[in-house]
């Protein structure tokens, strides 16, 4: 995450554009930082609340208007007032600055912490994997991926001999490719730290670059292990099928269908592409408009059913009963599946209830186990009440 960071904001000095044709507007930082600064995971907390809202302010990348005639959010019934100071609790202790909580499309519950709003726009981190993961069952729609069973090189030849020759786009999408990899966010030396400093190769992505010179740890299929450099590989394919880039393809697929409110910001990396794995910002309330688009079946965008795959369990969690991963989308007991980033974001969706929570936040570490339960605890809460 690191070297991600510090490779986005260095885009504007590679001379990033936006592909001819585009439906996007390539954005520039209007502060450009040291580079010791673009290192988010040592940000003090001042910082990291100041800049989540803002990362545009810092980093290139792609931006694409709010839908001409956004979704309405119509106000619903209030939780009983002990569950609301539960969620208010949680919002306050957390280090979250926003909770929305949506039932059958209306608005249960919305409130804002460390000075956000609701027309700001806050960083997703990896919740960006489950949009990527959207594109890819529109691109399946569309017709320019076949089947998510097709090799990986069939879209991204120049993989090709490396160790995802023979992985599938399903494998890649529930990242069961076999290949070993390090997302250890502390240490410098792992992949994750280092996959966006390697240099640009002309005509080339720096996932595709990087992954060339991974190993294989496991036979396709039979390992999962959570790799960011996979949904960056994603995009790309998703790119290299449809001829754009994840932002425009984003704008037709789930900004107008979804009826975002506001402007979606979606960060670039050295080659001038959108990172599929990480950092695009939006509304608390587009984030949530997302989550209960899905909860509908993300139409026209995507195949008939499609989350109801991509929001299954393809690997399923032996030490933790109940939990897996999808098609970039954790899973759930219950049914309940949803995307989450470091730092506390997330989008949960509990389709029995017709629930959806969205949260922003900004937690002092990237990932923590406490806040982690005590997020899980809530989903439950909210769950029960809402039956």
């Amino acid at each position: 995450m690191r070297a991600l960071l510090i490779s986005i904001g260095l885009c504007a000095l590679a001379g990033c554009t936006v592909p001819q044709g585009s439906q996007v507007r390539l954005t520039q930082p209007t502060t450009q930082l040291p580079v010791e600064q673009l290192q988010v995971l040592f940000w003090d907390n001042p910082t990291r609340t100041d800049r989540f809202r803002r990362m545009e302010d810092y980093f290139a990348g792609h931006e694409v208007t709010a839908d001409r005639t956004p979704r309405v959010l119509a106000v619903g019934a209030p939780f009983a007032p002990a569950l609301a100071a539960e969620i208010d609790r949680y919002l306050d202790d957390s280090g979250a600055a926003g909770i929305m909580v949506l039932q059958d499309g209306l608005v249960r519950y919305e409130r804002y912490g460390l000075a956000f709003g609701p027309e700001a726009r806050w960083t997703s981190f990896s919740v960006a994997k489950s949009f990527t993961s959207t594109l890819l069952g529109a691109a399946i729609k569309d017709g320019a991926i076949a089947s998510i069973d097709d090799p990986v090189t069939r879209y991204l030849p120049a993989l090709a001999g490396t160790a995802y020759d023979g992985v599938s786009v399903r494998q890649l999408a529930t990242m069961t490719s076999g290949v070993k990899w390090n997302e250890d966010y502390a240490d410098p030396d792992s992949d994750v730290a280092r996959m966006l400093l390697v240099e640009p190769v002309a005509d080339e992505s720096q996932a595709v670059t990087y992954a060339r010179q991974l190993t294989r740890e496991a036979p396709a299929g039979a390992k999962w292990v959570y790799k960011t450099l996979e949904t960056n590989l994603l995009g790309d394919l998703v790119t290299a099928a449809t001829g754009r880039s994840l932002a425009d393809y984003a704008k037709e697929k789930i900004v107008d269908p979804a009826g975002f409110a506001g402007d979606l910001f979606w960060m670039t990396d050295l080659t001038g592409g959108n990172i599929g794995g990480c950092c695009l910002s939006l509304r608390l309330s587009d984030y949530a408009r997302f989550g209960q688009w899905v909860l509908e079946g993300g139409q026209p965008a995507v195949p008939a059913g499609w989350f109801g795959q991509a929001g299954g369990p393809a690997v399923e969690f032996a030490q933790n009963p109940g939990f897996g991963y999808g098609y970039q989308w954790w899973t759930y007991p219950g049914g309940n599946f949803g995307g989450q980033g470091i730092f506390g974001q997330s989008i949960t969706l509990l389709p029995e209830q017709g629930v959806v929570v969205a949260i922003v936040s900004s937690w002092p570490k990237a990932t923590e186990r406490d806040r982690s339960m005590a997020r899980l605890a809530l989903m439950q809460r909210i769950a029960a009440a809402a039956d």
